[in-house]
């Protein structure tokens, strides 16, 4: 009898939850109910299969609305009716069509119009749904002819008194006001809730027809739906014959330039996937895959396929991927075996440039109908609740700041701030907006409107309106189409080494730098920032611990740095094992001769499959449902119990003791859940020593292409910082030399205008493109008569030197940019063949101190350019100890004066602590510890440079100083604000720094961690 009930996906109107409601229709003994959110379906698969759970029998439909208006509710009669009422949905969201308001062409939907909008003549699926409160206007003989054609309308919003004002709060949201100014039409009616079947039918006893034309319409709203069939696109070529034949075509075809030595190990491990592949039906899937890569390299663009999809030979012979899984003995199991009954991921990366031209390919070749993105609920966040809720209540900009920057505990409770606090918890975990899913990809069999209304967020590329989980549920697998800046910063330098040298490099070719002696080198010394993955202090930090020196150990690096892995100790006992190979015993000659690569520690999930099939007798599909279970990827608790039950059975009749059996699964679970898949360390690696690769030979491009993409880990300043130490000279911007990005010269660096922070972007992409069509800037009269510039911008270009071309004085050019626009800011000019000049004036030459251009560029640019941050400092003093000397001074105390780079925030069971990274007067880096009862009295105190007193621990070749005190040095006053004193400590406070806050648990102790290091028997 419930033909109108809301979710809370009914966004910022419905409170319950679908979980609720349909728990509500158990507790009241509800047969039937229709779920119509508003304009939306996303409810309707996990609403459908909890009815169904619950012996319910669910309908589905839409509650069609315009700005709030209800047109009418659609009841879909079928499966086919609710790709009738997406499609009215996704032409409205899409394409902008108004939604009908009355007679839509929906012929597999039943249309419920609401008393105060029906039309006149009902067509054979229509009707008219009369609410308890209108049944008293049912005495009008207009309306009386009508009642053949009613149904009853008792629609459902909320619970509770306490649901309904948290439904007010909800409109006042969406309508971005207060909740004592919303209208009556703003809000649902006080009524609006599921009540028993007998409360509901009294209301409607002298009308027993409506009762009845409910109950029919009901009964013949049938929502079936087939949740194993795969609704990807089942083909690429016109059948599965030819699709398993062009398949294996192509496959043998990358087979020969893969292996030209006819590898029979590798053509064994071909043949056993291509024929699983095939039973499982997912060779469309590889071809899509393979089809979207030809597109890219047509197109010359880089990609990375990674993810476990590297553990396939067919993918890297197909160049999907480019890591050999017989290499590192990956598990083709891993990524698909017989137990999977859905298509792997396939997770391909883009640079960031270029990832919107292959999502814009593969919307045309697979067509508007069958592609779209997965969508994703933005969920209301800890600061935004407390925002929004405060806002309808009323509350100032004041106080509405308190509320979300402060923490719960600091809040000043009152009567409205308690209100905020109470609604505001009723709001965790409510969906406020639908948004893109960031990479998942959905190309369906049939038109994907089938499943889904679409909407067109502002990216401009449709998605659905469920997000990645119920598309898996219902049968929908994606595609990961990833982007990364790394990529970017690896295009861009192979780019700029061809265009500036003339030099072609073939950076795909992994094996120029995967075995490179110099790239390899510079690993072991952590000297990597810039590049991709392994530039963070952490990752430099680990790579000295392991002097890291090939590419096996890399692997390895870049998945036990995962917060998972280290969380659970392994981190710390790969680096002791992997510096003292003698001072531990594999405990088990399974794990010597299975991991043996990593020291008997399971590293990489693909671990898990090896000691369950090794040590466990599994077979490498059982294995993996072991591993999916403990990462959290596998549903099925009773699954996971089978497995360890068969696991156990299996070791006994191996004749493995008990006790070690349980010490191997106490590993396995221990370990399954933070390990990471090997073939994504592999492909971050090969991506890693691509960069690194540049960054050894090409080290000025290799950085200027950094500083383009927006770097990575760190600030701008440490990139240009990184280029300058590189043997590069950096520049201001100039007007006759930059471009809109960093740009080099030989071994010239000039920054480009995109980092004059208040340079509008339009004209500093205007500047470069003027010049290159009409020549070089001949004076600031000539700029200003072909840029239109006002003065504030003007000026700005003036204090960081970019007309220095001129050869005058920052203060003439500026008196004399007063002159030429006089307050004024000028349109275009187009040059003419006669121009009056303006006239010269002889101005006074002005000393100028020697570092003001330094402050000049450390407000327009956040550094110092021309001098280092050191030269601006009041002491002369640069420390007892260099950087580069700290692996001698093991345990002793040393004094060292250094330029903040970046802090990292670390909870320990003590307190937060600080791992902090700095360069010394020299610029090399070096990294410090703070404790929590240290930062208590020698704080952070901002950016800028510090005098440290700390001792050294060398910890397996890298050398950390644990702070014992510190002092933030002064800068001399700015000189260009001598009389003022505020001022002159401005620009030196404002100086950067990277912070990173991490919240995770602490790092086990090596007690707590518990893996033997001597042999069990």
């Amino acid at each position: 009898m419930f033909i109108n009930c809301h979710s809370f996906h009914s966004l910022r109107y419905g409170t319950i939850s679908v979980k609720e409601l349909v728990q509500q229709c158990v507790e009241l003994g509800i047969g039937v109910a229709a779920l119509t959110d508003i304009n939306c379906i996303s409810g309707i698969y996990d609403f459908h299969r909890l009815c169904e759970k619950n012996n319910i029998r669910p309908v589905v439909g839409v509650d069609i609305r315009t700005d709030n208006k209800q047109h009418y509710i659609c009841l879909a009669k079928n499966q086919s009716g609710i790709g009738e009422i997406n499609r009215l949905l996704t032409q409205h969201h899409c394409e902008g069509n108004d939604l009908p308001l009355h007679h839509p062409n929906l012929p597999n939907v039943f249309v419920v119009y609401p008393l105060n909008n029906y039309p006149e003549k009902l067509h054979r699926n229509e009707y008219i749904g009369i609410r308890p409160e209108e049944i008293n206007l049912l005495i009008n003989p207009i309306l009386k002819k009508y009642i053949p054609r009613m149904v009853i309308l008792q629609p459902v919003t909320f619970t509770t008194k306490r649901e309904y004002k948290l439904h007010k709060i909800l409109r006042a949201i969406d309508r971005n006001t207060l909740i004592t100014k919303l209208e009556e039409n703003d809000i649902c009616g006080q009524n609006e809730k599921l009540i028993s079947i007998d409360e509901l039918l009294k209301n409607y006893q002298h009308y027993p027809q409506i009762i009845e034309n409910t109950q029919q319409l009901l009964e013949q709203c049938h929502f079936h739906f087939d949740y194993k069939t795969p609704k990807n696109k089942k083909n690429f070529t016109e059948s599965k014959d030819s699709d398993i034949k062009l398949l294996k075509e192509l496959a043998y075809k990358g087979f020969t330039k893969r292996y030209p030595d006819d590898d029979e190990k590798a053509k064994a491990r071909m043949d056993k996937e291509l024929g699983v592949i095939n039973q499982l039906n997912f060779c469309a899937y590889f071809l899509i895959t393979w089809d979207i890569i030809q597109y890219s390299n047509r197109m010359g663009f880089m990609h990375v396929g990674r993810g476990s999809g590297a553990n396939s030979i067919v993918a890297y012979c197909l160049g999907i991927t480019d890591i050999c899984p017989l290499e590192l003995d990956l598990y083709f199991e891993r990524f698909l075996n017989l137990n999977r009954k859905t298509p792997p991921d396939f997770d391909i990366d883009w640079s960031w440039q270029n990832r919107d031209t292959i999502l814009q390919y593969i919307f045309d070749k697979y067509g508007k109908d069958h592609v779209a993105f997965c969508g994703t609920n933005v969920e209301f966040k800890y600061k935004s609740i407390f925002r929004e809720v405060g806002k309808a209540f009323g509350l100032p900009k004041e106080e509405l700041d308190e509320l979300a920057t402060k923490s719960i505990e600091q809040h000043d409770i009152n009567s409205v701030s308690a209100m905020v606090h109470k609604y505001g918890k009723l709001l965790e975990k409510f969906p406020n907006q639908r948004s893109m899913h960031s990479c998942g990809i959905l190309i369906s069999e049939e038109p994907i409107t089938n499943y889904s209304a679409l909407e067109m967020p502002p990216k401009g590329f449709p998605i659905a309106q469920f997000d990645m989980h119920v598309a898996e549920e219902i049968g929908l697998e994606k595609f990961d189409i990833l982007s990364q800046r790394g990529l970017g910063t690896i295009n861009d330098t192979v780019k700029l080494i061809e265009e500036k040298r003339g030099i072609k490099v073939n950076i795909r070719d992994v094996s120029l730098s995967k075995d490179e002696e110099r790239c390899n080198e510079f690993l072991s010394r952590g000297k990597t920032i810039g590049c991709f993955y392994i530039e963070s202090p952490a990752m430099r930090g680990l790579l000295r611990r392991l002097k890291c020196n090939n590419y096996k150990v890399l692997v390895a690096a870049s998945s036990i740095i995962r917060p998972g892995v280290a969380q659970s100790g392994m981190m710390k006992e790969y680096i002791f094992r992997h510096n003292n190979p003698d001072q531990f015993e594999y405990f088990h000659p399974v794990f010597e001769k299975e991991l043996g690569e990593t020291y008997g520690i399971m590293v990489y999930q693909e671990d898990v499959i090896k000691i369950a099939l090794h040590f466990g007798g599994l077979s490498p599909a059982d294995g993996d449902v072991l591993r999916r279970a403990m990462s959290g990827k596998g549903r099925s608790l009773s699954a996971l119990q089978k497995v360890k039950d068969h696991f156990f059975e299996s070791c006994k009749s191996l004749g493995h003791p008990e006790q070690l059996s349980k010490e191997v699964y106490r590993q396995i679970e221990s370990f399954a859940g933070y390990s990471f898949c090997k073939a994504h360390s592999a492909s971050y690696a090969v991506e890693s020593y691509q960069s690194l690769y540049l960054k050894v030979y090409y080290p000025i491009e290799f950085m200027v292409s950094a500083i383009n993409n927006g770097g990575g880990f760190y600030r701008t300043e440490v990139y240009v910082h990184e280029a300058r130490m590189s043997g590069a000279t950096i520049l201001n911007p100039c007007v006759n030399l930059s471009e809109y990005q960093t740009t080099v010269y030989g071994e010239d660096v000039y920054l480009g205008l995109m980092h004059i922070e208040k340079l509008e972007s339009k004209i500093a992409v205007l500047i470069p493109e003027e010049r290159k069509n009409n020549g070089d800037y001949t004076s600031l009269e000539n700029f200003v008569k072909r840029i239109p510039i006002g003065i504030e911008t003007l000026q700005t270009l003036i204090f960081i030197g970019a007309f220095r071309f001129t050869g005058k004085q920052k203060h003439e050019l500026l008196i004399e940019a007063r002159f030429l626009l006089a307050g004024n800011r000028p349109t275009f000019k187009h040059l003419t063949l006669l121009e009056e000049p303006q006239k010269e004036y002889t101005l006074p030459k002005v000393l100028r101190h020697p570092l003001e251009d330094a402050f000049d560029e450390i407000e327009i640019l956040g550094f110092p350019v021309s001098v280092s941050p050191f030269d601006l400092l009041q002491t002369k003093y640069r420390g007892s100890v260099m950087a580069k000397d700290l692996t001698k001074y093991h345990k002793k105390q040393v004094k060292m004066l250094a330029y903040l780079i970046s802090r990292k925030h670390v909870p320990t069971k003590r307190g937060t602590m600080f791992f902090g990274t700095w360069i010394d007067a020299e610029g090399e880096y070096f990294d410090t510890a703070h404790f929590p009862d240290n930062l208590s009295q020698y704080p952070f105190q901002g950016g800028g440079c510090y005098l440290l007193l700390g001792t050294v621990e060398v910890d397996f070749h890298f050398p950390t100083i644990t702070i014992l005190k510190m002092a933030k040095m002064p800068f001399i006053p700015d000189p260009r604000y001598t009389l003022d004193k505020d001022k002159a400590y401005e620009a030196y406070n404002n100086i950067r720094e990277d912070v990173s806050m991490t919240f995770r648990k602490p790092y086990p102790q090596e007690h707590e961690i518990g893996l033997p290091r001597r042999k069990m028997s």
